[in-house]
């Protein structure tokens, strides 16, 4: 218990603490002592398995509990967001080294690290939801950091206020799951009531598609590459964007199995149309930003074939080989003096070799080459839903394979952008630092090492599939293929050494995939459309029955009472005198009536 607790206080602890140092020196202590620790306790935890609940509140029926259960495979999620929150947080201690706002930075990232941390381990929906909320508001933190930079105020603001409408769909889903199921424990909802099961998960899978920019709350992503880049490193990789796939595994008892199909439909629509909008993306950082949304959509395919342990097993490969990507994203656009964009993002592979093999095996990986971990994690995926044989299954595989090959064809264009055309624009490079080249390092033995785990680690995959990997190898060798033949030709057009962009092969369609407004377009028509219906719906409510109900009846009613009663002083002296004579007689019959009864 005491290492459980350890792991999510401790990085929590020296986050606060760091919020109130001003040094620079002490700042960067307490930064990488905090992931450090960190990814010792989940060492200890891997082994360990700890597992334990303390009553924080007793509602009678319901008690809201201190719970962490750290399982082999919650282990091995802990271990992974450690480890990348410690190389971000040493690989930031060289690329903000003059930043005067490191501090604070610090501080944030070993904030949202412990919120990661506790999303992982708490086995409480009420525990969990203090995770999820405070992951969401260092995220806004940390985007804008660059606070004078134009776009990242707006950024940030945008991210926070998607996620928040998907959270509170979540807290809806967690608050009708818990009351239907007399416990908030994750590991004790059995026997939920099939329509409360089905209303609380779609409420959670909202929410889930929100933090983890699925289709159609992706929006908040790309933009939020305003932030520093190892802030995109740390969102992108182990926390935030997979949050959402690691709680619906873990919520994959309570799935009424026919809804399953909705998370399919979500996963292929989100691993194609961002797989489009990456191979169109004009800057180097959406490039990886639209990639990263793809990728969480094979965890988002892995869920909806009730494949828990292969969505966890991708998640964790994708931290390996997108934060790699990142973190050497970083530096190539250090080293070329560029802002990032493709059309003046460029090197050679002998400027800076590092930056590049760290972009190759990256982008390797994460194309499905073998025997780097993303071949592996992508085969597990779709080896779950060959297996399904259900018809979220069918979806998410054909959507997987097609996936596939744009994921090789935009890793191929970005890769033959950035080193193969020419000389970078800046004569003079500066070396890497070695903070740096110690976390690409890291992260090039992970990426190339977490293969492994398919075969000793703690996660149930499906075996390898002899057919299915030679037809994920033809597809990406297809998406391959693609993108040589038109850089090959468009050089022999232009009959120069640097190749057009390759991303013309999308046609007219590339200008709105390269800013992702089809998703934009898409978003916005159906808010328009909910706002339509809203509207028509307030304007018939008040019209039939506030205005012609309440008010004009109120009305009508007092006016009818009125005249009755100013009828009965309009009668004259004599009717006056009828009434009292009848009233008289009336009271004497009823008291006369009263007294022989008696």
């Amino acid at each position: 218990m005491t290492f459980a607790l350890l792991l999510v206080g401790w990085p929590a602890c020296l986050g606060l603490i760091g919020l109130v140092v001003q040094g620079r020196t002490q700042a960067r202590a307490l930064a990488i002592a905090a992931p450090g620790l960190a990814l010792g306790f989940a060492v200890v935890c891997a082994f360990t398995n700890p597992r334990f609940a303390l009553t924080l509140a007793d509602f009678g029926s319901i008690e809201v509990e201190l719970a962490m259960d750290l399982s082999p495979t919650t282990a091995a999620v802990a271990l992974t967001t450690a480890f990348v929150s410690l190389l971000v947080q040493v690989y930031s201690a060289a690329y903000l080294r003059s930043d005067p706002r490191y501090a604070p930075f610090a501080a944030q990232v070993n904030l949202f690290c412990a919120a990661m941390l506790l999303v992982v381990a708490a086995d409480d929906l009420v525990f969990l939801l203090l995770g999820w909320e405070v992951m969401g508001a260092c995220s806004y933190l940390l985007i804008a950091h660059y606070a004078k930079l134009p776009e990242a105020p707006g950024a940030a603001a945008k991210a926070f206020l998607v996620t928040r409408f998907g959270d509170v769909a979540f807290v809806l889903g967690v608050m009708i799951l818990g009351a239907a199921a007399g416990t908030f424990r994750i590991s004790e909802l059995q026997d939920v009531p099939e329509g409360a099961a089905a209303a609380s998960m779609l409420l959670i899978l909202f929410g889930c598609i929100g933090k983890s920019a699925q289709f159609p709350l992706q929006i908040w992503l790309p933009p939020a590459m305003a932030g520093p880049t190892p802030v995109s490193a740390l969102i992108h990789a182990a926390t935030m964007v997979a949050a959402g796939a690691y709680v619906l595994t873990r919520l994959l008892p309570v799935w009424p199995e026919g809804l399953l199909l909705a998370v399919a439909v979500v996963a292929a629509v989100t691993m194609v149309g961002a797989g489009l909008c990456a191979l169109a993306a004009r800057d180097l950082k959406g490039v990886l930003a639209w990639s990263t949304v793809s990728q969480v959509g094979f965890m988002f395919a892995a869920v909806a074939v009730a494949a828990g342990d292969a969505a966890l097993f991708h998640l964790v490969s994708h931290a390996a080989f997108k934060g790699l990507l990142f973190l050497a994203a970083g530096v190539v656009i250090a080293l070329a003096g560029t802002d990032g964009s493709l059309r003046t993002t460029r090197l050679r592979p002998g400027d800076a070799p590092l930056a590049f093999w760290a972009m190759t095996i990256g982008l390797a990986a994460m194309a499905g080459l073998p025997p780097l971990d993303g071949f592996y994690s992508k085969e597990a995926v779709l080896g779950a839903a060959y297996e399904a044989g259900t018809p979220a299954g069918v979806v998410v595989f054909w959507a997987g394979v097609g996936a596939s090959i744009l994921t090789a064809a935009y890793a191929a264009r970005l890769w033959l952008l950035l080193f193969w055309r020419g000389e970078s624009v800046r004569d003079e490079r500066p070396a890497v630092p070695s903070a740096e080249s110690f976390s690409l390092w890291a992260l090039m033995a992970a990426t190339v090492g977490l293969g492994v785990l398919y075969y000793t680690g703690p996660f149930d995959v499906p075996q390898l599939h002899l057919d299915l990997m030679a037809l994920l190898l033809l597809a990406t060798l297809g998406g391959f293929a693609v993108i040589a033949d038109a850089w090959w030709r468009d050089r022999r057009r232009t009959r120069t050494a640097i190749g057009a962009d390759p991303a013309g092969v999308l046609g007219r369609a590339r200008p709105a995939l390269a800013e992702g407004l089809y998703a934009e377009r898409l978003a916005a028509k159906a808010t328009r459309s909910l706002a339509r219906m809203a509207s028509t719906a307030a304007r018939a409510l008040d019209e039939q029955l506030v205005d012609r109900q309440v008010v004009e009846g109120s009305a009508r009613a007092t006016l009818a009472a009125a005249e009755d009663t100013a009828v009965g002083h309009r009668g004259g002296l004599v009717r006056y005198l009828r009434l009292s004579a009848a009233g008289t007689l009336l009271v004497a019959v009823v008291a006369i009536g009263v007294s022989l009864w008696n």
